[in-house]
């Protein structure tokens, strides 16, 4: 598949935030489902440049966001449109996020949080190479969720492996 990676549009943001639902336990992830999330990521002042729409052949199909923690690590967040997820493309997905992140940003660890409910996410970021560094617990969408903080060390060009 072939990726497109751009700063994300107003009217991307607002179809990512009010038209796309997840179903059961992963409405946890419903731009909705959180005021002081939603507000972030629809106004273009607090967006700023750090979000990024992920296009596939002309369709918006997620976004990846990049925030700068340090000259050398970078924390991401990711999504992709609810009919995409648990169809077996998550990987493909994660892996071109890297490579745009790696390629944009040169960092030499990049983190997530995710939360610990979901398991299809972990086990993707697992594959990929993240491990993992800590729990917390993090007051978002009226209550207080436990998450996990992962993280991956980007492997430099000049390495033998």
């Amino acid at each position: 598949m072939m990726y497109q990676f751009k700063i994300m549009t107003q009217a991307q943001a607002e179809e990512i935030a009010f038209h796309w639902h997840y179903d059961s336990d992963y409405s946890f992830y419903d731009m909705e489902a959180d005021e002081e999330d939603l507000e972030e990521f629809i106004d273009p002042s607090k967006r700023g440049d750090s979000k990024f729409a992920v296009i596939n052949r002309g369709e918006l199909i997620g976004f990846f966001s990049v925030n700068p923690v340090d000259d050398q690590t970078v924390d991401i967040g990711l999504g992709m449109r609810p009919d995409q997820t648990g169809r077996g493309k998550g990987l493909a997905f994660l892996e071109a996020g890297i490579a745009f992140v790696q390629r944009e940003y040169e960092p030499n660890t990049i983190t997530l949080s995710v939360a610990t409910f979901n398991q299809r996410a972990i086990n993707v970021y697992k594959a990929f190479g993240f491990r993992d560094v800590k729990t917390f617990m993090q007051h978002t969408n009226g209550n207080n969720y436990e998450f996990l903080k992962m993280e991956y060390e980007v492997k430099q060009s000049n390495d033998s492996n």
